[in-house]
């Protein structure tokens, strides 16, 4: 029986292999080579690429990534895990339709959210023409800001953080809380002490599935921050655009080696997956 589920597992193998490794493998040998375009007549062996991850240009795009990723990262985890446990201690029936509902503009498109959001930060959206009616005059311009592409992020990933803290709290035996506060323990210190310690899985998943694509994306500074801000995933797409594949696998290379790590931290704390269902 063993023998059949493997051999039906081969498609994906050839899937894997030629689709996720063999590009990795082209961007590694890309990174050490200095060519025109990809034509490889005149190719040759060069560290060219790794100069420029000093330039002052990758310089502040990093450090942009990582401080915006950052915040939102924070911003999500207090709204995310205020959102969680006020789902977890609710009496609603339902309340995997109320995941749902977070989990919806999820199955939209990421670049069609990110349009509509920053149209809205626009002087003239839909919302000010409508107040405008009821004679509420408000002018919004914050498209291009630093803090556009905070709002950005927070609102694209949020759902990330919100789920697997959710997760881990369901998880919780109930009886945990009640002995800590028949032993004496107010909510608030029950919450520190018992509660969120015993959450801390969902916070380490929601914290690395949030700043991860914070950091390397592209779509949300770029549209919202219209290239005032930024990331190193603009960097990566605009070294792609001008042909500088060479730098361009180099930094993807890069992003990939962060990712790898995430997953042995994420495998580390949460070897179950209990938090990524």
């Amino acid at each position: 029986m063993n023998q059949r589920y493997k051999k039906l597992a081969t498609p994906y193998k050839i899937w894997l292999y030629i689709l996720a490794l063999a590009p990795i493998v082209v961007m590694l040998i890309l990174s050490f080579i200095r060519s025109e375009g990809i034509s490889f007549d005149e190719a040759d062996f060069s560290f060219q690429a790794f100069e420029l991850l000093f330039d002052q240009t990758t310089l502040v795009a990093v450090g942009n990534s990582f401080l915006y990723a950052s915040i939102a990262t924070i911003v999500s985890l207090v709204l995310g895990y205020f959102v969680a446990y006020q789902l977890f201690k609710s009496k609603i029936k339902n309340k995997l339709l109320i995941l749902l509902i977070f989990i919806l503009p999820m199955w939209s498109n990421l670049l069609l959210r990110t349009e509509s959001l920053g149209n809205i930060m626009e002087p003239n959206n839909i919302i000010v023409d409508l107040l405008s009616k009821i004679n509420i005059h408000l002018s919004i311009s914050i498209k291009g800001t630093p803090l556009a592409v905070v709002i950005g992020l927070v609102f694209t990933y949020l759902p990330f953080v919100i789920l697997p803290v959710y997760t881990a709290l369901e998880k919780i035996d109930y009886n945990l809380e009640e002995a800590s506060l028949d032993l004496g323990l107010t909510p608030l210190n029950t919450f520190w002490k018992v509660v969120f310690p015993l959450s801390l899985k969902g916070v380490v998943t929601g914290t690395i599935l949030v700043f991860l694509p914070a950091f390397s994306g592209f779509a949300v500074p770029e549209i919202l921050g219209k290239g005032n801000v930024l990331f190193i995933g603009v960097l990566i797409e605009q070294a792609f655009k001008n042909m500088n594949y060479s730098f361009g696998s180099l930094l993807s290379i890069l992003i990939i080696i962060l990712i790898f790590i995430a997953i042995l931290i994420v495998n580390k704390v949460d070897k179950d997956g209990e938090t990524l269902l």
